[in-house]
């Protein structure tokens, strides 16, 4: 079941998406760095720790000179650089140098944090991703992006750092819950809505499948939507223009998972941003009301939030004014001209965002 998605990354090597159904083919993968002469860090969090960190070091103890397992607590809230020097302190401590190597075992929490660390530890090393979230295996892990929140402002520190390998294991989503397995559908349904109407009309023709979690069609699914993230990021892996579509539903999405205090997982947050940003588009006649509110209720059937309560529109613009992507006191916003066409917008005003965020507010009966 082995699927291989080359990245070409310009000036840097590139590196290969590897979809696949088990560990079994990891130390064989890793075999052409050299591992053999390499220390090796799996770092992971404290709830995929007792699932999986066990499993891949058994794969891997046989062909790398040293393994290590680092253990950080589970939670958005521990992203952060407390954590990362924590991190650090183990490397040093385990005489980790610039020839070694980290993989990140885990969400997009793990995977972020390891690459940041992989990108600053002794000013860089190598480091290989091993998604064990849909969300990761279909976002997060791609692209290399890596970074930690910094008080109350998500992603604020960061670094680009490109991983050696990505290596997903389609088995593990078994043992996703259904809140978590929902949050990878949140940015699956994004890459339709963005960049491929004729995707996006599959995933809702086959919502039953995909939430049965249906072997082939989940393959199908990952291997389009990391096809969608690639493609993106090989034209620019550096976010100087396409790449910002990626962020469609993450501005009021962001300021939302801030505001909640992190007690909302990322994708919910995500869909809600989606819905928001629809809306917008609605409102500016870029999209038919009949289309806005597909888009609104086709999150419904994936698991998804498309209201919320309890919230204070001018609060989560405080949020959305500290966000990273503001560029001369605007916000780059994407909006969606079609359902498969998005464009990037920093004439949003603040008056749109809050009638977006009351409309997710209002729009369904408690």
């Amino acid at each position: 079941m082995t699927k291989r998605l080359p990245v070409s990354t310009g000036e840097h090597t590139g590196y290969d998406i590897v979809i696949t159904g088990d560990f079994a083919a990891l130390a064989d993968e890793l075999k052409p760095f050299g591992i053999d002469k390499k220390r090796l860090c799996i770092v992971t969090d404290s709830n995929v720790e007792k699932l999986y960190a066990e499993e891949v070091a058994k794969c891997l103890r046989d062909h790398c000179a040293q393994l290590q397992i680092y253990v950080f607590p589970a939670g958005e809230e521990n992203k952060n650089l407390d954590q990362i020097k924590e991190l650090y302190r183990f490397l040093i401590e385990h005489k980790f140098d610039r020839k070694d190597m980290l993989l990140a075992l885990g969400g997009g929490v793990t995977g972020d944090m390891t690459g940041y660390a992989a990108a600053t530890y002794l000013r860089g090393i190598d480091f290989v991703q091993i998604p064990t979230t849909l969300l990761a295996q279909v976002d997060s892990s791609i692209g290399g992006k890596t970074g930690v929140d910094f008080d109350q402002y998500k992603n604020m520190v960061g670094a680009f750092h490109m991983p050696k390998l990505v290596y997903m294991n389609l088995a593990v989503l078994k043992t996703l819950d259904d809140r978590q397995y929902a949050c990878g559908m949140a940015e699956i349904l994004k890459h339709g809505l963005i960049k491929n109407s004729d995707y996006y009309e599959w995933l809702i023709n086959h919502f039953y499948e995909i939430n049965e979690r249906e072997l082939d069609v989940v393959e199908k699914m990952v291997e389009e939507s990391c096809k969608i993230k690639r493609d993106v990021v090989q034209r620019d892996p550096m976010e100087k223009g396409e790449r910002a579509l990626l962020n469609f539903g993450h501005t009021l999405g962001h300021a939302i998972e801030k505001y909640k205090d992190f007690t909302m997982l990322h994708g919910e947050c995500v869909a809600l941003g989606c819905i928001a940003a629809s809306y917008i588009s609605w409102k500016r006649g870029m999209l038919p009301m009949e289309e806005y509110y597909e888009i609104r209720d086709m999150f419904v059937p994936f698991g998804l939030p498309i209201s919320i309560q309890d919230i204070d529109p001018e609060e989560i613009l405080k949020a959305a004014r500290s966000d990273k992507k503001m560029e001369n006191g605007k916000i780059k916003f994407v909006l969606l001209k079609q359902i498969g066409e998005a464009v990037t917008d920093s004439t949003v005003t603040f008056e749109e965002m809050e009638a977006a965020l009351k409309e997710i507010l209002y729009s369904v009966e408690d």
